[in-house]
This record gives structure tokens, C-alpha cells and sequence, in this order.
């Protein structure tokens, strides 16, 4: 049963990614490529329409040196956001997303280089399976929190102080996670967050905290699948 799960699951975000790049991705385009699992299928995509023809003056930034190496493996061409500081477009997955494309991002570990590659975008499109939608913010994930080795444990009492519960994030041999940039990961667990725009604004304030995956008015558009198959939300103005 539970791989049957995972198989539909992976189905899901595979059906979601092949939908936005057929959609979204167009000749000439300058793009940002996300980090995680389904953003997986979005570079696999993207290669797939490459061999046939298609797409083959796309260049894309890659939001992380996993999805680098992926890209690399898969021959697609990439640029980076000091060539190309404005791009046409990001794809890229999330980890819970609200009514309002609110999303909560960072399972991957590539939020602050997520963050810098969507605010660079004109478009930021979330491609998700149904299992990510919530009816709030911080319902089903903890907020990952981007913080500075230096002085860590004062920023983990700062995060608790806000009512977090928070667990330092670690890989499977219980080493202490390092981002890309060579950061920690806090997960913060806050539960259901009524004022996700107050709560941003004071990690945003806070010296240390080098990022968090609070992605708060930057998605404009959500590529969702399901049992039902695959929907495209566009964010109020």
C-alpha cells in the first residue's frame, strides 16, 4: 500500500511538471530551475522536449548544485543570474501551499538560493501533487529557517521565543545538515500560522537568519495533480 502511495504520488508530480513546461517554458526563454523532488521532473521535462527539437535556446539558472548536477547530466544549458539578472519564468516545487499560492518552501534545503532565483522571475510557477495543498500555512510543514553557523543556538531560542518548536536539521548519518552556502537549517514547527506576513517580516528583521521558506507573494500561478488530473490556479492580483 505504501508504495502503491509513493508511485501515485511521484505520478502526480510528474503529471503537474510535464504540464508546466509544456505550458510555460517557450523558445528564447531564460529560466529558473527549482530544487526537490518534483522540480526533478521539471528539468527532465524540459529535457525530454529538448530531444525532440524542441526549446534548445532555453538556458536555465539552477537554484541548487544538486539540480545543477541533474541539469548538467541531462545536457541542458545553463546560465546564471549574473549574466541574466531578469528571467522569464521559475518552475519549481513547494512543500505546503495555501488558498491564496502562499507556499512554504526549503524541504530540499535550497531556499535562500530558491528565494533570490523567484524574486528574479517575472513568473513563479509552483508545480505540486494534491497532498501539498493546506488550508494554512504551517498546518502540515515547519517553516525551514536559513541561519548562520556562527551564534546558531541564540537564533534557536529567537525561533522558540516566536512559539516555535524547533529541530536543527540533520542528514541520515546525524550530521548537521550545510546548505549550499555552507549554512544550518532550522525547522521550525509553528504550527497553523494566522499572520504569515508578520511572522516573515521578523525573521526577516532578525541578524543571522540568512533566509526562511516563507514564499509570500511571489507565485503566480499553481500547477496542481490528482486523482482528478491536473489544474492550473492563477494567484489573485
Amino acid at each position: 500500500m505504501a508504495d502503491d502511495a509513493a508511485e501515485r504520488t511521484a505520478r502526480y508530480k510528474r503529471e503537474a511538471a510535464e504540464a508546466a513546461v509544456e505550458r510555460f517554458f517557450q523558445a528564447g526563454m531564460r529560466v529558473g530551475l527549482g530544487t526537490g523532488s518534483t522540480a526533478a521532473f521539471v528539468v527532465r521535462a524540459l529535457a525530454a522536449r529538448r530531444e525532440r527539437g524542441l526549446l534548445l535556446d532555453v538556458l536555465g539558472v539552477p537554484t541548487s548544485l544538486a539540480t545543477e548536477a541533474l541539469a548538467r547530466e541531462l545536457r541542458v544549458p545553463l546560465t546564471t543570474l549574473d549574466a541574466h539578472p531578469v528571467l522569464d519564468v521559475t518552475i519549481d516545487g513547494a512543500d505546503e501551499v495555501a488558498p491564496e499560492l502562499s507556499v512554504i518552501k526549503g524541504g530540499g534545503g535550497a531556499l535562500l538560493r530558491e528565494k533570490i532565483v523567484a524574486q528574479a522571475s517575472r513568473r513563479v510557477v509552483i508545480v505540486a501533487d494534491v497532498a501539498k495543498l493546506s488550508p494554512r500555512l504551517g498546518t502540515h510543514w515547519p517553516v525551514p529557517v536559513e541561519v548562520l553557523p556562527f551564534g546558531w543556538r541564540s537564533q534557536q531560542r529567537f525561533l522558540e521565543a516566536l512559539g516555535a518548536r524547533v529541530t536543527p536539521r540533520s542528514r541520515a548519518d546525524g550530521s548537521p545538515f550545510h546548505t549550499d552556502q555552507g549554512n544550518l537549517v532550522l525547522d521550525c514547527a509553528f504550527g497553523p500560522i494566522d499572520t504569515p506576513v508578520s511572522l516573515a517580516a521578523r525573521l526577516d528583521s532578525r541578524a543571522g537568519v540568512v533566509g526562511h521558506g516563507l514564499f509570500l507573494g511571489l507565485v503566480t500561478d499553481l500547477v496542481v495533480a490528482g486523482p482528478s488530473g491536473v489544474e492550473h490556479r492563477v494567484a489573485r492580483s
